[in-house]
């Protein structure tokens, strides 16, 4: 995800964010303007962040599927579980429903991924407000940068995943033989879990989310800026 996220960066500072028109720009004598920012606006990190979203959700709606499907076998007979392990599940997801049944959740998985502009849009104010009023060192500006933005990325973003994990729990129906399906649109398990559990429900289980975020980000982001860094322009 960080390598599409620095790609899509690269794209938009050298070819949208250069324009004119998104830079600020400051009178000299003579009445000649100059730029007085050449980096990525704030905007542009959260436009970057949604683009780099929407990549990696290609590649982890199905895995994310499959995993969600084998975490609700509660059965202790490993006999009476329907799958047998991750290849099982996608074999058999597979055969009875095709590419479209293995990426289903995958509008879920856009929505939910959607809110990286939060993420990296926060990260960016967070390394420019530390950057500019502190002295902290670049490895400690990425650490609480990372850290907080990840916060913000799941106060944002978090009901929204519950509501993915609902939609790619739900059975499939059909050959598969786990049951029928009961949600088949997003707004469908969003009622369905506002009805049940009220707002409260699209809550559950976030405190442990909320804290794990900050140090597992934070160190994710010093090594990844740190790695950066040390490669040339």
């Amino acid at each position: 995800m960080l390598g599409s996220l620095t790609f899509y960066r690269r794209i938009l500072k050298d070819n949208v964010f250069s324009h004119p028109y998104f830079q600020p720009a400051t009178l000299h004598p003579g009445d000649e303007a100059v730029t007085a920012d050449s980096r990525l606006p704030t905007l542009g990190h959260g436009i970057a962040g949604i683009m780099a979203g929407a990549t990696v959700s290609f590649i982890a709606a199905p895995v994310e599927h499959i995993k969600a499907r084998l975490q609700i076998q509660y059965a202790a007979d490993k006999s009476r579980r329907l799958y047998s392990g991750p290849i099982d599940c996608c074999t058999k997801i597979l055969r009875s429903h095709g590419f479209y049944g293995l990426y289903h959740g995958l509008a879920a998985t856009l929505l939910f991924r959607s809110f990286f502009f939060f993420w990296w849009g926060s990260y960016d104010v967070f390394t420019r407000l530390l950057s500019n009023n502190t002295s902290l060192s670049a490895p400690a500006i990425n650490f609480w940068a990372g850290g907080l933005s990840a916060q913000v990325f799941w106060i944002t973003s978090y009901p929204s995943d519950v509501v993915k994990q609902r939609i790619m729990t739900d059975p499939l129906g059909g050959t598969l033989g786990d049951g029928e399906r009961k949600f088949p649109r997003w707004k469908d398990a969003a009622k369905e879990i506002l009805r049940r559990d009220g707002f409260r429900g699209y809550w559950r289980g976030f405190l442990p989310c909320f804290l794990r975020a900050f140090p597992a980000n934070a160190m994710a982001l010093v090594a990844f800026e740190s790695v950066m860094r040390a490669l040339p322009e």
